[in-house]
Order: C-alpha cells, then structure tokens, then sequence
C-alpha cells in the first residue's frame, strides 16, 4: 500500500513538472527562447538591402511600418533606387565631423557588436543598484579602455555620463563658474577653438558666465587681475588644426576643462595619460558612433563632480540605458583585443588620408597645410606623426581673403575660419567622413589646384 501511495506522489509530481515547463515554454506572456528571432531577422534583410556601396538601409527607415524593405539612404554626391547614380559636379561634403571612416570596421564587426534587447529592458527611472543613472558595468569597462589605451588616469577619479562630449561641456561650464560672484565667470579658449564653446555660452545666456574669447589675449588684458573666476577650455588634440595643447592660464582663480574627445590612437600620438581635474572624452570620435550621443567625463573633486551631476539629472535624467547597453557592446569589441582592431584600422585608413593629401598640396603655391611634428606614442610604441581628422588650410594668396568661398566656388564645402575665432584665410576641411566624400573632396581638390602654375620641385 505504501509503496502504491510513493508510486501516486511520484506521478504527481512529474505531471507538475511537466505543467510547469509547458507554461513557462508555450505562455505567450512569458520568457521563449525563440523571442529574439523575428527581430534578428528584421536586421539580417535590412543589413542584405544592396545600396551599391555607396548608401545603407536601416532597420527605422521610411516605410518599415507598412512591411516594406526601407529605401537605401545613399552617401553625398549618390543618388537612384540603390545609390548607384554619381550626381555630376557634386560638391564634396568636408563640412561635419561625421566619423563614417570607421564604418568598414565595424561591418567587419557585425556579430560582435549587434544588441538585441528585449521590450522590457530597463524600463525603470533608476534601476541600478546604486540608485544612480550610470552603468557600473559599462564604467568598469570605460576605465579598461583607457588603461589599454594609455591616454588618461582613472583611479580616484569620478566617471559620469552625458548626452555626448556637447552636453558634458554645458555640465563642466556649469559645475566650475561662480552663483554667487558680484560679477560673472569668464570663459575662454586659445584660438582656433571649437565653436561650440562660444555657441553655447551665448545661446543659454548664463547671467554668472560670460564667453571672452582667446585665452592668450585674456592672459595679456588689463582685466587678467586674479580676481576674476576664469574657466578655460583645453581642447587637445585641438579642433580644427590637431595640436596638442596646453591650458595657457594659471592662477588661484583659473579653472579648467580639457576636452579630449580626439585623444585616441587614431588621429594622434598617445604621448602621456591625461591627469585633468576635468577630462571630456566622446564616443563619437572613439569609435564612430555619433548618432548614439555618449560622452563621459573624468572629475577629481566630489564637488564638481555632484554639481555636473544634478545638472545631468536635471536636463535630461541621464543618458539612455538603452544607449548605455550599445555602448557597452560595442566598448567589449574594442578592449576585447587591446583596442588592436580599431585603433591600427582607424589610424592606418587616416594615414593613407593624410598621405594623398599631402601630395596634393605639395604641389601647390596658392594652398598650405598646418603640419605637426612627429611624436613618440606610447599605445603604438613607435614614433609616427599626427593624424588629425581635419584639414587646417590656409590661403596665402593676398587676394583670397576669404579661404572659405575660395574653396566653395570650386565646389568643396568646408568651415569657415572665423567660426573657430581665426581669420577669414583659413578653412577647415573634414578627413573623416565615407570614403565616398574622401574621393569627392581629392577629385575636386586637384581640379582646384591644377588651375594654379605648378611648382617646378613637384615635376
């Protein structure tokens, strides 16, 4: 009888057993392994979708919705069904600083890089365990990079996220200028500086922040008395013309943001880790995702770092876990082989650049190029020479006051010196764009120089 009753007890349970896993595997309204597969196989045919070379499909395009294929979103100068059509005359795009050179990486890279995540996926305002909107695991992985790479100090320093380096740079203008003072901060940059340090100051209208322009002309004003609180904006490798710089003030007084979002193997010798209060740095010019917005910054003081953070909180509750998740995976493929891959690709594709463009300018009187010395870097181990994502070019011409609408007439559009706070016989053109707008720039720039008498040395 006992063992009948044992036998009943056993069947029980293995028919619960069974239930259970029925449910679990066949509810419409819980966890299916076969979940992730409609949506993989949405971004393997958008991925399929043949634009020539010369364009992408993507997964939110134009008529997605309706169970179409989107359309092929072609690169400048291309246009057609499938991008196939190089527009005549098309002026070459050297205007944004759109990092699309690091695209055929990451396409090599697919696997490795591609988020799937589920409908549920951090939907909560704060769900790290911390309380906080950072991801420890994604700054975990961010003091990694920078420890492979060399180029900045982490320990005792505070990480904090932002809507890119561009919101970072308000948070840090914040964080550092006096409430209180009977007259307000004063903001300044070596010139040429990045003109969104002067766009923002103006457009947002601080009433404790006033933008005074060149940081050396304040350092030899009557108004430099060491009684005025003085933020200055160290960019380097400096953008537009890729130098690395130094903060030129100094004094009790003197605060300073050193923005490093060109920092990397890619465009310069890593020749010290940088050791700031302050340090911006951008995953738009790391890896070349600008569409996803993500910047971080290093802070040594607690202080600084808890007002950049209520600011943070404040404008925009933090940065997107969505956008945390893709950074995070696409930070893995990088420090996954010691940044070998993308670094010595970004660096080898911005060599061979700098190299035809070189060339082209050799042979030109009308036409120089800001040239950099090379320098030892530590991540390659080697001395090599600068590899900026921009072009600074200077008209030497008398009559071509306006380097900008020299170049624009020959159907090159560039950026205008005086938004950098230099003269109107500069220019800045843009290396870091698809290898589409590359040619398109080369092919009219050696129209433009073609026109001129050559140099009888480049014969």
């Amino acid at each position: 009888m006992m063992h009948k009753k044992m036998l009943l007890v056993a069947a029980s349970i293995i028919l619960n057993l069974v239930l259970v896993i029925h449910v679990l595997y066949n509810n419409s309204t819980t966890w299916n392994p076969s979940w992730t597969n409609r949506a993989a196989k949405e971004a393997e045919d958008v991925a399929s979708v043949s634009c020539s070379g010369h364009g992408r499909a993507y997964v939110d395009g134009l008529g997605i919705l309706d169970g179409n294929k989107p359309p092929c979103e072609c690169n400048n100068c291309y246009t057609g069904k499938d991008c196939s059509f190089l527009l005549p005359d098309c002026h070459a795009a050297a205007n944004s600083g759109d990092p699309l050179f690091l695209e055929p990486f990451w396409m090599q890279k697919a696997e490795g890089s591609a988020v799937v995540e589920s409908g549920w996926h951090r939907m909560s305002y704060h769900f790290y365990e911390d309380g906080s909107y950072v991801s420890a695991e994604l700054e975990r992985i961010i003091r990694k990079l920078h420890n492979v790479v060399g180029n900045a100090v982490t320990d005792n320093r505070f990480v904090i996220f932002g809507t890119g380096a561009t919101q970072l740079i308000a948070a840090s203008v914040h964080a550092l200028s006096q409430t209180n003072a009977a007259s307000p901060s004063r903001l300044v940059s070596a010139i040429p500086y990045y003109n969104v340090y002067k766009e923002q100051t103006e457009f947002f209208n601080y009433a404790n922040l006033r933008f005074e322009g060149d940081a050396s002309a304040w350092k030899k004003s009557e108004h430099n008395d060491n009684t005025t609180r003085v933020i200055e904006i160290v960019t380097s490798p400096n953008n537009p013309d890729g130098k690395l710089k130094r903060a030129v003030l100094e004094g009790p007084n003197i605060k300073s943001i050193h923005d490093y979002a060109y920092y990397w193997p890619h465009f310069t010798p890593i020749t010290h880790p940088a050791d700031e209060d302050v340090s911006l740095f951008s995953l738009t010019k790391t890896t070349g995702h600008a569409g996803s917005r993500f910047g971080w910054a290093l802070v040594k003081d607690e202080a600084v770092y808890e007002r950049m953070k209520r600011y943070l909180t404040l404008s925009s509750m933090g940065v997107s876990r969505d956008t945390q998740l893709r950074v995070l995976q696409l930070l893995k493929v990088v420090v996954g082989d010691g940044g070998e891959g993308i670094f010595h690709f970004g660096y080898e594709t911005m060599k061979k650049r700098w190299e035809v463009l070189n060339k082209i300018f050799s042979m030109s009187m009308r036409f120089s190029l800001e040239t950099i010395e090379p320098e030892y870097c530590n991540y390659f181990k080697k001395r090599r020479d600068f590899t900026p994502s921009y072009a600074w070019v200077k008209c030497e011409r008398l009559e071509d006051a306006n380097c900008y609408e020299i170049f624009r007439a020959a159907k090159i559009k560039g950026r205008e010196g005086k938004v950098f706070g230099s003269e109107e016989r500069l220019v800045r053109l843009s290396l870091i764009r698809t290898q589409d707008d590359f040619d398109q720039l080369i092919h009219m720039l050696k129209k433009l120089v073609s026109q001129e008498v050559v140099r009888p040395d480049s014969i």
